[in-house]
């Protein structure tokens, strides 16, 4: 397996797993906005994708990240928006290496902290994110401003 960021040439497998993650999480997004989001994950500094390449070069799985300021120290955060490894892949480590491949941007970038939600019923993941990094008592509340 390879872990690379993604490029323009990954877009027809990137947007089949997007689809795959989107419909994993009960969401549905106009075109128009996932190929912003695309847009934003190739070509910005503030966003990037990693994705976990089999041998073969199929896309097993994709994480996307923001890079932001904060409140809290004079260097940037970094939060994990979105982490999808396809049903067939999944308990191989993939998700580790992506995460530890966040991990390793972090460090290189002098960032202050890595973050992330997960769903309360995602059990499955927990157990890996409980391996990974501090789970924290914190409430999200969310408003949707349109």
């Amino acid at each position: 397996m390879m872990i690379r960021l993604l490029c323009e040439e990954d877009y027809p497998q990137w947007l089949s797993l997007w689809q795959d993650y989107l419909t994993f999480n009960h969401q549905t997004l106009a075109l128009s906005i996932t190929q912003h989001t695309w847009k934003n994950l190739t070509q910005s500094e503030a966003l990037k994708a990693w994705g976990a390449f089999s041998n073969t070069g199929e896309l097993l799985a994709f994480i996307h990240i923001v890079k932001h300021p904060h409140t809290w120290s004079d260097r940037h955060c970094i939060y994990i928006e979105d982490l999808f490894v396809v049903a067939s892949a999944r308990r191989q480590g993939i998700a580790r290496q992506l995460i530890e491949t966040v991990y390793a941007y972090a460090k290189e970038h002098q960032c202050h902290r890595v973050y992330w939600v997960t769903g309360a019923n995602n059990i499955q993941a927990q157990g890996l994110y409980s391996t990974l990094a501090t789970k924290m008592d914190m409430i999200q509340y969310r408003k949707v401003v349109e």
